[in-house]
């Protein structure tokens, strides 16, 4: 069958995999889903208009708009020189043979139009990705929700006179108030706002935490015993303010968090409403009454909505927020009918992957944000899913790209590929996704060659033996090899 008009030739076939090819991109189609690779996003603002802020309202009135982004990464060029797999593996076999990065050193490198494998070292084994898991959330998120979709919080009555039940709907961003952590958050002193409007002159007198779409334990199966107190991770509740943060105001990075986010968030509602922190506890709902009180129990107050999928997924991979990824993988289990916990969600996200037409048996969860040890996650899948959130055939997905850290400039690759030896070319070529843990380092994304060619690629590390002093540098030069390259 002839390529597509406007696609790169179909190189040479490379030894045959077991493994499902994607379908050929069109060139055409790549450079318009990819023009977000071109802009940055480490918070959420300047786009606010496609990540469905409106900014045409009375709010808006004298503020000055942000300018537009500047482009980071060029489009793709479809009539670049293809790298060859000799030319890939001329760069990149010394440079995945180093002893900074331990034994297992897995790689994947792909053409991003074409799909041809360009070089393959334990691509599709099973290896611990740390954040680079968030790939997969954001990829199966986006899937299994849409771009559009908002997570509510809901105020109902309760069944007895002057009571408020807060259900959390899985919203970690939410805000007590317009200080909160992320942008564009809803906020709980909206919901309160619209609650004393329905309840009229009736003053609520207690309000009751219903986090019930929630199940199961609260911190994740294969965390290191640090994590809950270390900042970098928390309690995963239904209800929770500011990412379960202490205090909003801490620049991103290790923040002291709730014990138990979804009190904390029901006792900040309920002083909003000038109910007393004793009188706030766990419950459910009750199920709407035809009679009753006034209001009948059940009866809706309010329901404010979170930013939309695309926002969060880009929050997310900008900021490698785990209470994020947390949230969103399960409401990849929502989506599927699936319990909203971590098995759940580790299942319907795999399920996800399945129904993408690619291979599950080459991904294996715990959690949603990569801080479990238990994840495997194959290099070869990681570039397959990139290729695909690139594919027109699903538009939907491309808002994976937006949050991607840009080496030396954005994210957790702001430091990177500035200052050591023989990383300099990954600086402005790289974005991708990276993971840290103990002993474990990766990184995945997209990078373009010196001739234009953008190519997809995953390196998976986890049996390195000395820090990240030594790892990161070494993972760069892998991802500046081929962004300093042809490869021919």
């Amino acid at each position: 069958m002839p390529a597509p008009a406007g696609a790169a030739p179909a190189p040479a076939p490379v030894a045959p995999r077991r493994r499902r090819r994607l379908p050929v991109v069109l060139a055409v189609v790549l450079l318009l889903v990819l023009a977000g690779v071109g802009v940055v996003v480490t918070r959420p603002g300047p786009v606010a208009g496609w990540l469905g802020d409106d900014t045409s309202g009375p709010s808006a009135v004298g503020v000055t708009p942000e300018p537009d982004p500047s482009d980071v990464l060029p489009g793709p060029d479809p009539n670049a020189p293809a790298p060859t797999p000799d030319g890939v593996r001329a760069v990149l076999d010394p440079l995945v043979g180093v002893a900074a990065l331990g034994d297992r050193v897995n790689v994947s490198v792909a053409d991003v139009i074409t799909g041809q494998t360009l070089f393959d070292k334990g691509a599709d084994d099973g290896t611990v990705p740390a954040s680079v898991t968030k790939l997969a959330t954001a990829v199966t998120a986006l899937a299994a929700r849409g771009p559009g979709y908002r997570i509510p919080t809901r105020a109902v009555a309760g069944a007895k006179a002057g009571e408020v039940v807060i259900i959390g709907g899985g919203d970690p961003t939410l805000a007590i108030d317009k200080k909160g952590y992320y942008p564009g958050a809803a906020r709980l002193d909206d919901l309160a706002a619209q609650v004393r409007t329905a309840l009229g002159g009736t003053a609520p007198t207690s309000v009751t935490v219903d986090g019930s779409v929630y199940s199961g334990p609260v911190y994740g199966p294969g965390w290191d015993p640090d994590i809950p107190t270390g900042g970098s991770g928390g309690a995963v509740t239904a209800l929770m303010t500011d990412g379960a943060r202490r205090d909003p105001g801490v620049e991103h990075g290790a923040a002291a968090r709730f014990a138990e986010p979804d009190l904390a968030a029901g006792k900040a509602f309920a002083r909003l409403l000038g109910v007393s922190a004793d009188a706030v506890k766990r419950g459910t709902a009750p199920a709407p009454a035809a009679a009753g009180g006034a209001p009948a129990p059940g009866t809706e107050l309010g329901v404010v909505q979170s930013p939309p999928m695309i926002r969060l997924v880009d929050i997310m991979i900008s900021e490698s927020d785990n209470l994020v990824a947390e949230a969103l993988a399960r409401q990849v289990a929502l989506a599927r009918n699936q319990p909203a916990s971590f098995d759940g969600g580790a299942a319907a996200m795999d399920a996800e992957v399945a129904e993408l037409g690619l291979p599950a048996d080459e991904i294996t969860l715990s959690d949603g944000s990569g801080l479990s040890r238990r994840n495997r996650i194959s290099p070869s899948l990681l570039t397959d899913l990139i290729r695909l959130a690139a594919s027109p055939d699903h538009p939907e997905l491309a808002g994976v790209f937006g949050g991607l850290p840009v080496g030396a400039w954005s994210g957790t690759l702001d430091e990177r590929y500035r200052n050591a030896p023989g990383t300099a070319a990954g600086a402005g070529s790289v974005r991708a996704k990276t993971g840290t843990l103990t002993a474990v380092h990766s990184i995945a994304g997209l990078v373009t060659t010196a001739d234009g060619r953008l190519l997809t690629f995953a390196v998976l590390t986890d049996q390195v033996p000395g820090g990240k002093e030594t790892a990161q540098p070494a993972l760069d030069r892998i991802a500046a090899g081929l962004a300093g390259c042809g490869c021919p």
